[in-house]
């Protein structure tokens, strides 16, 4: 993996894993994945933020994301920034920005 496009992030699924079959044999896998931080506002309060991430993965990667990572299930993983669009139904042009996994660690307990 080139060092110029690199994440990584450990956080906890959102939602379950998504799987999409194509004709060609390929999976793809996608899931949400929440981080957290925080920081001390003006008060002195400790105010926690939680940021999203849309997570995708391809052949063997999907295929452990699909058997091992519930919804809830803490992961940590190594990949790259993607950036696509796509016209909804509607005919809207969307963005996505994703996080194609590269290395995956299943953390936390069973």
């Amino acid at each position: 993996m080139s060092l110029r496009n690199k994440v990584t992030l450990i956080g906890h699924t959102g939602k379950e894993v998504e799987v999409f079959n194509f004709e060609n044999g390929n999976k793809k896998a996608t899931v949400t994945l929440a981080t957290n931080d925080f920081y001390i506002n003006a008060a002195g309060e400790r105010v926690e933020d939680t940021q999203w991430h849309n997570v995708v993965a391809f052949g063997k990667t999907a295929d452990v994301l699909e058997k091992y990572v519930p919804k809830g299930k803490e992961i940590a993983i190594e990949g790259k920034l993607t950036y696509r669009s796509y016209d909804d139904k509607d005919g809207t042009k969307r963005f996505l920005t994703e996080i194609r996994i590269e290395e995956l660690l299943l953390l936390g307990t069973k």
